[in-house]
């Protein structure tokens, strides 16, 4: 098991994340955070819906491009709970099966990063699954589909799975399956994230939300 922490202070650039797990008091737990590296994916806050959260302009005369950016990362779907980089989340609760709705999609079209679709449904009882849609390495545009299912997970334990390796140019999308990682808090987690690079996080643990945004101070 490696420290989510130190992992975060060692890596600039992860892009956007997901945790899931359960912390020391036995609580279901999700974490997303959002990064950004243009003016454009820094102007961005998370806020609450009546179902999750989205994503908007902090400063709406400055949006220049709203497709990849704009999006709902956190729905409710029934008792389920799910969380995703980008509006694939739509595609998820919309299509009601986690499985079909991510064999539907494929990464995001920003070329050269072609930045990897991230997804996770919490169900009810503590099991989860976690998918990654990243262009398949020397393809001509294939789509390279990887799926994770856990029964759970023990207490203080979680596992990330994230958009890139690191900062590089192009960015170069994350390898290998979710990282078990030890569970910090909201707190602990938000301070560990890169300060120039860090957008903004939700925290859901036992059910309570807390957003951090660092365009409004936080």
């Amino acid at each position: 098991m490696q420290d989510l922490c130190e992992l975060l202070r060692n890596n600039p650039y992860p892009g956007r994340g997901i945790v899931v797990g359960k912390d020391w008091g036995g609580r279901h737990c999700a974490y997303y955070w959002i990064m950004g590296r243009s003016p454009n994916s820094r102007n961005r806050v998370f806020s609450l819906t009546a179902d999750g959260i989205r994503t908007e302009a902090h400063d709406p005369a400055l949006l220049k491009d709203a497709s990849l950016i704009i999006y709902h990362p956190v729905r409710r779907m029934g008792d389920d709970l799910v969380v995703t980089n980008g509006d694939q989340t739509d595609t998820i609760v919309d299509t009601g099966d986690f499985f079909a709705a991510c064999m539907a999609r494929e990464f995001e079209p920003d070329d050269p990063n072609f930045t990897p679709r991230i997804s996770a449904i919490l169900h009810a009882g503590g099991s989860f699954e976690l998918s990654i849609l990243k262009r398949q390495a020397g393809a001509s545009g294939r789509c390279q589909r990887e799926f994770f299912c856990y029964e759970g997970a023990d207490e203080g334990t979680g596992y990330l799975i994230s958009t890139y390796q690191g900062d590089g140019d192009p960015l170069p999308s994350f390898v290998g399956e979710p990282v078990e990682v030890s569970l910090p808090t909201a707190n602990e987690l938000w301070v560990a994230l890169n300060a120039d690079n860090k957008v903004s996080l939700y925290a859901n643990v036992g059910g309570t939300v807390k957003l951090y945004n660092k365009n409004l101070g936080d």
